[in-house]
């Protein structure tokens, strides 16, 4: 998302708006399609009259300065198209493309708006920009409950694409016009960035980060990259050709050869690769997304998901019912998650090891290591501060009898900071790229790669009759400082693929893997939410209300989690309750759109709504081919759960004390806590617990993706066998949740480190075996 935008300036009364941006590159978007994407942004975000308000004329304050803003003056639609253009990828992205041009004509309009488009003047048919404000909002509340299953697409779409565009993007100082009426800071105000210029080694790390010596960036010039490989220990030659290999890509602008090479750096790749470093192997680390070193993250909402985030942070699935969010930067997921840092459950590890018939999970050498995963993160349970979220949390629980218990943290118990979905800005929280992946530098032994995306693995086949090839290496693009496109070969004795359950899929099947079990099996752990207002001050002045300083985005992201309707005593299929990490852009695009009015109207409760998630261990699965072509299909059992645990969370937030509550379903009823009698508060539970969830009523979020090259025994029904390498290739190895035998009902972290930890060492025997060969 872009850094500047069309900034809202007031004389008294008056909007005065800059000129546009004059560099936002439109790209395959129409004059009219523009028309017709400005009216849609400022139907979901109008201008709202103050004065119906204040009964006077409008005071100048940051409440109003909001109400008067519409989505166009702060460049909304420029930014809108520009992503459509350059960032969005989305198989139903043309359609939404011919949405933009029927509501550019009278009879598209009529076709898509129906009978309340048509106007009572000649011509009578008007185009969607030409009708009123009030019969064009009528119009998009309607398309979000149409029978017609691509209107409710088209209605999600915008509305997530307007309300994260609006409330993300920022000016010149990294302001935004809105968040001072919503109570946000913006990035975290103790955030300081240090001046350049260290002196010395230790001045370097505390400013780049650890991993700052073992970055490599293709960008700076040939010679310069080739020296840092030599000195590491690679070898590194021009034009190389493999004979008898299968590959697409021409003869590459240069190899080089390794030991190890490793595709993904997040909790399975960063682990292996510092294992194999350690050891004395050569590593190189390929990994697509960027490298943000501590003083370099912006902490703020929109860049961050735009350059830490699988897909820019704008993933769905295909029919857009499920919202995912997948870490890509240096380090993965573990750099940009909540820090929650849960062993694998027992009643998991009994079902992958008795009914998938896995003995690694009932062994001492899995609980081993579990162990040292988790001393390597330095994970521990205490907190010095809750934040305001999960002190609802804990105190709901308290309130009803509700077991609740702390949550293990890879993070220092006066780690309190909301802001960790964008980074670590002090490294307290120990990811990959502050644990492993130091190892890997510091044994001088490897390499990173940002930036660089891997194309196909190189296998040959073997000369026996197994049937079976050999991994060879890995074949890679990048964009070189002139921005031109060349292409690597990473020649390798082991190849490693470790690029999450959403990637790694379409990256073996590029490479001609034949598996059918490729991309299949996939969870996603489904989320929903409610929420609980709680002012600053309480109606009830006699109310003790310790929390009061506290905001909605400040403090340890996860803290408390609820089992009470996790079922792990019994079939261990059920639903933990949390609390999520929401700053404006996804607070706004999860909440329900029902009105222009109305959201802005909820967005300026933002600071003191406290949001609590319940996410399922899912016996539903879906496929993923490719990030961008995910489906997915809950089971009833798992819905039946998600509307457990929406009860539950209603009743935990009222107990804590809200003054209102309410869900994400898309009707947006909420109810006044205080004002409401017990028969009406019961009531109200058991609808909004009762609704159907998924087919765009109530949102469903995941950030938690796994099972999609399974682990097993047999190569009929799985794609690794237990060491973790796949069955059809020799050498090749992956490395992250894609292998996970079922979804597990907690956050994964922990159970991705160690079972990476376990291939690690099959990769050890296996290196080890080929030098005594």
């Amino acid at each position: 998302m872009g850094q500047k935008n069309g900034c809202i300036f007031r004389k008294g009364s008056s909007i005065v708006v800059p000129e546009a941006e004059k560099n936002v590159e439109l790209g395959t978007l129409s004059s009219n399609q523009m028309d017709s994407l400005t009216a849609i942004c400022d139907t979901i975000l109008p201008s709202i009259d103050a004065n119906s308000f204040y009964h006077q004329e409008a005071i100048d304050d940051p409440f109003t300065n909001f109400l008067q803003t519409s989505a166009s003056m702060t460049g909304t639609p420029q930014h809108i198209a520009w992503m459509i253009s350059n960032r969005l990828q989305h198989p139903k992205l043309n359609l939404c493309k011919i949405a933009l041009w029927l509501l550019s004509t009278r009879i598209g309009t009529l076709i898509l708006c129906g009978k309340a488009s048509l106007s009572s003047q000649f011509p009578y048919l008007q185009s969607f920009s030409r009708i009123s404000p009030n019969k064009r909002e009528e119009i998009v509340l309607s398309w979000s409950t149409s029978c017609f299953k691509l209107l409710r697409i088209l209605f999600s779409a915008i509305k997530i694409l307007v309300l994260l565009v609006f409330f993300t993007q920022v000016n010149e100082k990294s302001q935004n016009p809105s968040w001072k009426a919503l109570g946000y800071s913006g990035p975290d105000p103790d955030f300081k960035k240090q001046n350049q210029g260290p002196q010395d080694q230790e001045e370097e790390e505390e400013l780049f980060g650890p991993l700052y010596q073992g970055i490599i960036s293709l960008k700076q010039s040939q010679k310069k990259t080739f020296e840092r490989l030599q000195k590491i220990g690679f070898s590194v030659s021009k034009p190389h050709n493999f004979n008898n290999t299968r590959r697409s890509t021409e003869c590459p602008d240069f190899t080089i050869e390794c030991d190890a090479v490793v595709v993904g750096s997040g909790s399975g790749g960063g682990v292996i690769a510092g294992i194999l470093a350690k050891a004395g192997h050569k590593v190189l680390v390929l990994e697509k997304g960027s490298y943000l070193a501590r003083t370099n993250l912006s902490l703020l909402e929109g860049p961050s998901m735009d350059q830490m985030y699988l897909g820019n942070g704008l993933l769905t699935s295909k029919d857009m019912d499920v919202m995912l969010l997948a870490g890509s930067t240096v380090g993965g997921g573990s750099t940009i998650n909540w820090s929650a840092s849960i062993q694998t459950p027992q009643h998991v590890l009994k079902e992958w090891s008795e009914r998938y018939k896995l003995d690694l999970f009932q062994s001492e050498f899995y609980k081993g290591a579990l162990k040292v995963v988790c001393e390597k993160m330095g994970v521990q349970s205490e907190i010095e501060d809750e934040g305001f979220q999960n002190m609802i949390l804990r105190k709901g629980c308290q309130e009803l009898g509700y077991q609740v218990e702390t949550i293990p943290r890879n993070a220092q118990s006066d780690h309190y900071c909301g802001w960790c979905s964008m980074g670590c800005k002090d490294g307290k929280k120990k990811g990959t790229a502050e644990t492993w992946l130091v190892d890997l530098v510091k044994s001088g032994n490897g390499a990173i790669f940002p930036e660089c995306e891997a194309l196909e693995v190189i296998h040959v086949k073997k000369n026996d009759n197994s049937g079976k090839s050999k991994a060879i290496g890995v074949a890679f693009a990048f964009q070189n400082g002139k921005g031109v496109r060349e292409i690597c070969m990473v020649k390798s004795k082991v190849t490693i693929v470790a690029c999450g359950a959403l990637s790694t899929p379409s990256l073996l099947k590029r490479s001609g893997l034949k598996n059918p079990n490729i991309g299949r099996n996939l969870h996603l752990h489904p989320v929903v939410i409610a929420w609980g207002y709680f002012p600053d001050t309480p109606s009830d002045s006699n109310v003790l209300w310790p929390e009061a300083d506290k905001k909605s985005y400040e403090g340890g992201i996860m803290t408390a989690m609820s089992k009470v309707v996790a079922n792990f005593e019994g079939s261990g299929y059920g639903a933990i309750i949390q609390t999520p990490g929401l700053h404006p852009g996804m607070f706004s695009a999860l909440m329900p759109w029902v009105s222009g009015l109305d959201i802005k109207m909820r967005m300026c409760k933002y600071s003191r709504t406290a949001y609590i998630l319940a996410l399922a261990r899912d016996k539903g699965s879906g496929e993923a081919f490719s990030p961008y072509s995910v489906t997915y299909k809950m089971d009833q059992i798992d819905e039946e759960n998600l509307k457990l645990g929406l009860e539950k969370m209603l009743r935990i937030l009222a107990a804590a004390g809200a003054e209102e509550i309410g869900t994400q379903h898309g009707k947006g009823r909420s109810l006044k806590v205080k004002d409401a009698s017990l028969k009406e508060f019961e009531r109200f539970v058991k609808e909004e617990s009762s609704i159907e969830i998924g087919n765009h009523s109530v949102p469903i979020c995941s950030a938690h993706q796994m099972g999609s090259c399974r682990m097993g025994v047999d190569p009929t029904t799985s794609v690794v066998n237990s060491k973790g390498e796949i069955w059809e290739v020799e050498g090749l190895f992956l490395g992250d949740s894609s292998v996970f035998p079922t979804a597990i009902g907690v956050n994964p972290m922990v159970t991705i480190q160690a079972i990476s930890y376990c291939t690690a060492q099959s990769v050890l025997q296996l290196l080890k075996n080929q030098k005594l060969g």
